[in-house]
């Protein structure tokens, strides 16, 4: 069976766990926590290691909290995102806080990454089908054209939204092959009676297709992207002033320049699960609701890996 991994960005989870942490909130019912079902959603798919990418002073309380489980059922690695992790010749400036994107922490895994790879967001669920279509292409042998080949979830626009506030959502635009073009990144969508709807600056409302394709930073990718990665990473410190401080290097700003240059065909999977986050502290009753259906239905056992 082809080696693929699944690698977690999960850097960003806070210092101290807790009632107060969204992405270790327990959400199912023997008290998984989002990541279960995703990790579970990906071995089930194929995938046959796991990636954790979080910071060094998070690792011992990330162990216990999930990391200490998934490697008995599953081949771990942990690395680790820093600001000082930066290519030769460059220092991070002493006033920077924020961590330099999820570019740079997919980089933090290129040591452990030999094989095609699947990444996601820690406290986000995808669902299964997006899992199985990914893993998929990434084991399928593909026609070299010379140019990087990826793939990414297409998730469908109403099935990506909150009852609780706006969401920001990648409107993907699609050639005739569907293969991606480019990426609007779209803020302040609201769920409204009539359909999803950004609100104009002279307060009224803007509909949109409900039906788009969005974005939901789930990417099929392969070690061949790393080394683009690196070089742009490169580039991207170079365009950095010091007054640049939470300027941030981004894999859909990564991915939309490599197709803009032409350096990478883009194919787009289209999934029709509903996609679930907590992005409001609201939203969490709603996600437990939706897990203990998806268990009623047989969709997961009630002890996920019992």
């Amino acid at each position: 069976m082809k080696k693929t991994a699944l690698v977690i960005m999960a850097a960003g989870i806070g210092s101290r766990f807790g009632k107060g942490i969204k992405q270790l909130a327990k959400v199912g019912p023997s008290g998984e926590i989002i990541m279960d079902y995703s990790i579970h959603d990906a071995l089930e798919a194929g995938f046959n290691k796991i990636v954790f990418i979080i910071r060094k002073d998070i690792e011992e309380e990330f162990r216990e909290v999930i990391g200490n489980r998934i490697e008995k059922v599953a081949e771990v690695e942990y690395v680790f995102q820093d600001l000082q992790d930066l290519p030769e010749g460059f220092t991070c400036p002493k006033e920077r806080t924020k961590p330099w994107g999820t570019g740079q922490a997919i980089l933090a895994a290129r040591e452990v990454l030999k094989e095609p790879f699947i990444v996601i967001n820690a406290d986000d669920y995808y669902g299964k089908e997006a899992y199985v279509k990914i893993h998929d292409y990434l084991v399928e042998e593909h026609e070299d054209t010379g140019k990087l080949d990826i793939c990414m979830a297409g998730f469908i626009l109403e099935n990506t939204l909150s009852d609780n506030g706006s969401v920001t959502r990648g409107i993907c635009s699609l050639d005739e092959n569907k293969n991606l073009v480019g990426i609007a990144e779209t803020y302040n969508i609201k769920k409204t009676e009539e359909g999803p709807a950004v609100e104009t600056e002279d307060g009224g409302l803007c509909m949109l297709d409900p039906k788009n394709l969005v974005s939901m930073n789930m990417w099929g990718l392969t070690p061949a992207f790393l080394r683009t990665l690196e070089e742009g990473f490169v580039e991207f410190l170079k365009e950095c002033g010091p007054e640049d401080l939470k300027k941030e290097y981004l894999l859909p700003t990564i991915v939309d320049k490599l197709i803009k240059e032409n350096k990478a065909d883009v194919a787009v999977l289209k999934t029709h699960d509903n996609w679930f986050g907590v992005t409001y502290q609201e939203d969490k009753e709603k996600v437990m609701e939706a897990f203990a259906d998806l268990v009623e239905q047989g969709v997961y056992k009630k002890d996920l890996y019992a």
